[in-house]
């Protein structure tokens, strides 16, 4: 799990060539614009969700992983909160892992909480097994999917 400023992408463009694609993406974007749903960067490689939504608390927050798609999730107006564990320490699936959706949630509790506020992101990999959605009142993000 990653969390930083958007002023500070650069540097973790090494961990994946296609993180710099989604950022160059987000430079020249006029996010206001945009409407809720999925926006295509670079067919399934690169694609990002436009999300407006009510946020729930701590106590339900579920834990979710990936396989295929590291996370790139972006505040642009309020402030999320994310629950986080190491995905070696999650031992209680709520079910089979959906391939075609890249996701299967776990029972278990977060074994900590980070606070995404606008102009900062929170960057994914498959080994974080996190919690979004959490807080109080309402959010606008983009969740960029990267496959990895």
């Amino acid at each position: 799990m990653i969390l930083d400023t958007l002023q500070n992408r650069e540097l973790y463009y090494p961990l994946c060539p296609r993180l710099r694609k989604a950022f160059e993406w987000l430079d020249h974007t006029d996010i206001s614009a945009l409407a809720v749903g999925r926006h295509d960067i670079d067919g399934d490689d690169i694609f990002v969700n436009v999300s407006e939504l009510e946020l729930k608390p701590r106590s339900e927050a579920a834990l979710e992983v990936h396989n295929k798609y590291i996370d790139i999730q972006v505040v642009f107006g309020g402030e999320e909160e994310f629950g986080w564990s190491p995905r070696s320490g999650v031992q209680s699936p709520r079910g089979e892992f959906d391939e075609a959706k890249d996701i299967q949630f776990f029972e278990d509790a977060p074994q900590t909480f980070y606070t995404v506020r606008e102009g900062q992101f929170t960057i994914l990999m498959p080994e974080d097994a996190h919690a979004p959605m959490l807080g109080c009142g309402h959010v606008r993000k983009l969740i960029f999917k990267v496959r990895k």
